[in-house]
This record gives structure tokens, C-alpha cells and sequence, in this order.
């Protein structure tokens, strides 16, 4: 591993991309702790230490855990990368839907920039609604609701100083984007992951430190080997795919033979990524988003209201728990057959002489990777749930009602897992095509 290290700084074009990463991931957290004009970072501070470190953050809690805790203190980049991830979702979503959008797909690189650039005008809009939504909370001061003095974390609360703290807060999501986009084209690994990545990895020492002085040496040893465990069942069920065998036909093209090789279709068990996590994570902050812009403090709460405060606002509710986890199993199977098509595989294997031993090309080749496709989704799909309520399950940790937002476990432990499993790939494949060894022996 050492020896790795040192040939991937050793290789000029190899070191230029790992620092060119590493300088734009120091750029985007030093952007993560800048204030925005007409923000008290004082009183800020003051309200963080005053609440439970994630309980005041309410519905905010998964994007603020992308944000590395930038979101509560409405720094310029609070908004991160969620924007973007969205807008890409979206996009990606809209090309079974539009047929404008699945003809771009097809046409390869310029259909591929037309694609980006509508993502980059819906990122700005996104970034603008959801800017001026998390203003506006702070202003009324329900962003920090368990802080006394939360309707004061704004100096400025004239309509130009919000409209001001808007434009700031949307002009920095739109750099982080510019910043994730960099990251890909000239370095290593995919740009929005690795941002996700750094977020994430930020809160980990402050979280682990809260965890500590809270509940003591014991519990946070404990918490550790849960973490360590999670993280080993990850890395395992990431690695692990299904290998289907395909031969090429032998072919003469001219006077030279091609084909005749053998190679595999790997499908991977976990095929959706963790997509489906942040789905289901999204829709279930829905409900008490809602609550929260309609319940009044005089008024008696309704029976709708009473049924989300009861089921749908604590994350160690049990009823909380079965939906969270049969909404991600849904997910998983709907952008699994969203992202992988058995009839576009069967035609392109078909297209260059490709088949399956013992399977007739065409269509009972498509009817066969959808069966193995649909029989190692349902794993995919349960250790995908089971990983993301393990948190609700076994770590509720102090007063925090928002257990999702431990960076242990959960969703956090699958995005920095993938991410880093994906770099380390990246960066080992540059590494043998120079000729050198590996990360991966």
C-alpha cells in the first residue's frame, strides 16, 4: 500500500490530478466555513452549542450532512452539492419520460453536453428554491426552533439583506458544482462523490468528540466496532457481483479475424448505488417539512398532524423504520430498471457477434438478464435498507432525534465506502497502465 502511495506521487501526471483534487476539496471546506453577508456567526455558534448537535436541524438533516454541517450555519456553500445531485436524478429520471431526453442520451458526447447543461439551469433553480426556503426558516427563526434567540441569527432582515444572503448562498452552490465538474475532467474520481465525500468526513472528528464527552469512553468504544462492522459488510456487499459469461463469435473483417474471446457481464449486487437511501430519505423528510410550515403554536394540531408527529418525526419509531425500509426497497427496484435496460444489452451483444452460453441471442437473452438482474436486486435491496435503519436501530445516540445524521453509520458509511472503493480503482488503473503495482494485489 505504501509502496502504491509513493508511485501514484512519483508519476507527474498522476501527482498533478491527486493535488489538483485535494486543493479544490480545501477550497470547498474553507467556502463551507465562510459566513454570508448579514449573518451572526456568533450567534450562530452560540444557538449550535446551545441545541442537541442535528436535533435542531429537523428536516435538514441529510442535506446538511452533504453540506459537512455547513447548512445550520448558513455559510456560502450551506447549500453543497445537493442541488446538483437532485437536478442530475432528475434528469437522468426524465429520459424514460421525455423521448427528447433519451434521443440526447443516444447521440454520445454532444448529447451528453446538451444533457449537462440542462442539469446545471435546473441546479440553479434548485439551488434558488431551496436557498430562499432555508432563509426564510432562519428568519422566522425556525431553523434553530430549540435556540432562545433563533429569529436572530440574521442581522439584516430587510428584504434586500435576505434577498442579498439568497443570491449569496445560490451564486456558492452553483461554485460547488463548477468545483465538481473540475474534479472530473482533471482529476481523479468522480467530482460530486468525492465533494460528498469531504462533507461527510469533515463532521467525523466533531461528531465522534460529541459522542465521547456525551455518553462516555465506553459507549463511544462500542460505537466504533458497530462502525468498523458496518463498514466491513459494506465493503463485502459493494465488491460483490454476479459474472455472467459471454462468448464472442469469431468474425472476418477484410483479411483479419476478430472476435473469439470470452469476458463477462458483471452485475453488481448493489446495482442502485445509494441512490435509493437518499429517495426514501427525501420523501420521508416531506411530511415534517410540511408540518412545519402549517402547524401553529395556538391552534390545535389536526388529526393529519398528530399522525406524522406520532409516526413520521421520530426516526426510532417502528412505524418510521418499516416505511423507511420498504421505501427503499421500492427505490431500488425502480431505478435499478430505470438505469439498466436488459433489451439495450441483449441488442448491443447481439449487434457485435456476443452471446450467452446455452441462451439464443435477442430477446431470450434480454428475458435472461432480467431474471438474474431481478434475483440479485432483492439482496441489493434488503442489505441497502438494513444498512440504512442500523442507525435507527442500535445508534441513537444522546438527545439527537436525527440519528440519521451519525456519520457511523447509515447512509454516510455507503457514500464514503463507494466513493473511496471508486477512487481507489481509479487510481490503482492509472497506476497499472504505467506499468506499476497497485492498491489492489
Amino acid at each position: 500500500m505504501r509502496s502504491a502511495v509513493i508511485s501514484a506521487f512519483r508519476t507527474p501526471d498522476l501527482r498533478r490530478k491527486i493535488l489538483f483534487v485535494l486543493g479544490i476539496i480545501i477550497l470547498y471546506r474553507l467556502g463551507a466555513t465562510i459566513p454570508s453577508p448579514g449573518v451572526d456567526y456568533q450567534q450562530v455558534q452560540q444557538c449550535l452549542d446551545d441545541v442537541s448537535r442535528g436535533d435542531s436541524a429537523g428536516i435538514y438533516s441529510l442535506i446538511n450532512m452533504f453540506s459537512g454541517g455547513a447548512l445550520l450555519q448558513l455559510s456560502v456553500f450551506a447549500i453543497g452539492i445537493m442541488p446538483y445531485i437532485t437536478a442530475s436524478i432528475i434528469v437522468q429520471l426524465l429520459t424514460v419520460v421525455i423521448p427528447r431526453f433519451e434521443q440526447l442520451r443516444k447521440e454520445g458526447q454532444s448529447g451528453q453536453a446538451k444533457m449537462t447543461q440542462y442539469t446545471r439551469y435546473l441546479t440553479v433553480a434548485l439551488a434558488l428554491l431551496q436557498s430562499t426556503g432555508i432563509v426564510a426558516l432562519a428568519d422566522r427563526g425556525d431553523l434553530l426552533r430549540d435556540c432562545q434567540n433563533g429569529d436572530q441569527i440574521l442581522r439584516d432582515q430587510s428584504i434586500f439583506g435576505l434577498f442579498i444572503i439568497v443570491l449569496v448562498m445560490t451564486a456558492g452552490a452553483c461554485v460547488v458544482m463548477w468545483f465538481g465538474e473540475l474534479i472530473t475532467e482533471r482529476g481523479i474520481g468522480n467530482g460530486m462523490s468525492l465533494m460528498i465525500f469531504a462533507g461527510i468526513a469533515a463532521r467525523i472528528p466533531s461528531e465522534g468528540k460529541t459522542i465521547l464527552d456525551t455518553r462516555g469512553g465506553l459507549v463511544f468504544f462500542l460505537v466504533i466496532l458497530a462502525a468498523l462492522a458496518i463498514v466491513a459488510g459494506v465493503v463485502f456487499i459493494e465488491q460483490g457481483q454476479r459474472r455472467i459469461p459471454v462468448q464472442y463469435a469469431k468474425r472476418m473483417v477484410g483479411r483479419k479475424m476478430y472476435g473469439g474471446s470470452s469476458t463477462y457481464l458483471p452485475l453488481k449486487v448493489n446495482q442502485a448505488g445509494v441512490i435509493p437511501v437518499i429517495f426514501a430519505s427525501s420523501l420521508l423528510y416531506l411530511p415534517n417539512l410540511i408540518l412545519q410550515l402549517t402547524q401553529s403554536q395556538t391552534e390545535e394540531p389536526s388529526w393529519w398532524q398528530r399522525a406524522i408527529q406520532t409516526y413520521l418525526v421520530d426516526p426510532s419509531n417502528p412505524v418510521y423504520i418499516l416505511i423507511y425500509f420498504l421505501m427503499i426497497i421500492f427505490f431500488t427496484y425502480f431505478y435499478v430498471a430505470v438505469t439498466f435496460n436488459p433489451q439495450e444489452r441483449a441488442d448491443e451483444m447481439k449487434k457485435y457477434g456476443g452471446f450467452i452460453p446455452g441462451i439464443r441471442p435477442g430477446q431470450p437473452t434480454a428475458d435472461y438478464l432480467g431474471y438474474v438482474l431481478s434475483r440479485i436486486t432483492l439482496p441489493g435491496s434488503i442489505y441497502l435498507g438494513t444498512i440504512a435503519v442500523l442507525p435507527n436501530l442500535f445508534l441513537e445516540i444522546g438527545n439527537s432525534g436525527g440519528v440519521q445524521n451519525i456519520p457511523f453509520g447509515g447512509t454516510a458509511v455507503l457514500i464514503m465506502v463507494g466513493v473511496g472503493l471508486d477512487t481507489v480503482k481509479q487510481v490503482n488503473s492509472q497506476l497499472m497502465q504505467r506499468k506499476y503495482e497497485g492498491f489492489l494485489k
